[in-house]
């Protein structure tokens, strides 16, 4: 079946121009509404997450009813926020290379995948061609910690399995992520004037420093991340700092390596903290450590139905696939740890969350292609 192409590259650009920052998503959801409904929607529903995201609209999902006999749906996830700067984007098209004028990001994350699901669900349509049952899932807040994904109730959703179109691995397809842990730790000194008694002061800012260089950081271990990224203190250069915040992740594809790794970073800090020399024998400085878990793992095992299905449907099309694992997380994580085993097929965009953001048309015409494999292939299990 042929792809429309130019109509996906006017539907994709209409996506990119529509200003979609994370909480403020509720443009495309409308625009989405209306394309689907036009295309026959069975349901449309908008869930309640915007009370917990603090969006101006909740999740978006829909459904259509099937046409080969199949009773349940398939997933197809993409999420509606991008990244800054995003409001006022113009794309540019220059053979068949999709980009932003330069001063905004494109928004091809997420916007080419949910411009591909646009396109299949309009072919099936328009050509009447059989095909399992369809939930389309498009989530808000996906790149401020996939906050969409973390509210949206699972009984809304009735797909056994899912594919989340988001990632930038062209060609590959995303069976595993990585946890993380968020740490947030404030350190607690005592203020004083920096020329006139630097010694009834404890440096907040000399405590940190001295913890993080006891800290590994970048890539631990082959699975593994570190980082500490933020740091947050003092009030004046002639003020001892009092307080100081620091803020960091610790990533791996091992729940037990990542909660040694954050153990050990709670510890050194501790243990710095705890040694530092008290003042006038009454001083002592403090410290406050909150870990969060940001997202669990996703490992998907080789025999999943999904990826049974995700074989059968790329040979159909003699589509040649290779599998790898990603270092960030995803919607995918999310939907995977509540049961619905979701995998990450690429979208072609490339050089995301910056200005010189670009994809091209045949990627997103390829990844139409395999879609339209997915919902038409009889059903692997």
């Amino acid at each position: 079946m042929q792809i429309n192409s130019e109509r996906l590259a006017r539907v994709f650009t209409e996506l990119c121009e529509i200003d979609s920052p994370s909480r403020q998503e509720s443009a495309v959801s409308n625009y989405l509404q209306k394309l689907f409904d036009d295309l026959g929607a069975s349901t449309i529903k908008i869930d309640e997450s915007g009370v917990v995201t603090g969006s101006d609209t909740g999740n978006l999902i829909i459904s259509f009813d099937g046409t080969n006999g199949e009773t349940t749906p398939l997933l197809l996830a993409c999420h509606m926020d991008t990244v800054g700067p995003a409001e006022g984007v113009e794309v540019v098209r220059e053979n068949d290379v999709f980009t932003s004028k330069g001063e905004t990001v494109l928004g091809a994350d997420d916007k080419s995948g949910i411009a591909a699901v646009a396109e299949l669900v309009t072919i099936l349509k328009e050509n009447n061609i059989p095909h399992c049952p369809l939930e389309l899932l498009f989530t808000t807040c996906e790149e401020i910690g996939l906050r969409g994904a973390k509210a949206l109730a699972p009984s809304l959703l009735k797909s056994r399995y899912g594919y989340a179109l988001d990632s930038t691995a062209k060609g590959t397809i995303i069976t595993g992520a990585p946890a993380a842990n968020r740490i947030k730790i404030t350190i607690c000194g005592k203020a004083a004037h920096s020329g006139l008694s630097p010694e009834t002061g404890i440096n907040a800012l000399a405590i940190a420093a001295e913890a993080i260089a006891r800290i590994d950081q970048g890539r631990i271990d082959s699975v593994s991340t570190v980082n500490l990224g933020l740091i947050r203190g003092g009030t004046a250069t002639n003020i001892v700092p009092e307080r100081v915040e620091i803020e960091g992740e610790v990533r791996s594809h091992s729940p037990r390596l990542l909660e040694e790794y954050t153990r050990r970073i709670e510890k050194i800090f501790t243990n710095v903290v705890e040694a530092w020399p008290a003042i006038d024998g009454k001083y002592r400085p403090s410290i406050d450590i909150i870990v969060k878990e940001d997202f669990p793992v996703m490992s998907l095992a080789e025999n999943e139905p999904v990826l049974q299905r995700l074989r059968k449907a790329a040979e159909t099309i003699d589509r040649q696939l290779s599998f790898g694992v990603a270092g960030g997380g995803s919607d995918a994580n999310i939907f995977s740890a509540n049961g619905l085993k979701t995998v990450i097929i690429p979208t072609g965009m490339t050089n995301v969350h910056s200005t010189d953001e670009y994809i091209q048309l045949e990627d997103m015409v390829e990844l139409t292609e395999l879609l339209l494999a997915l919902v038409t292939v009889e059903k692997a299990d």
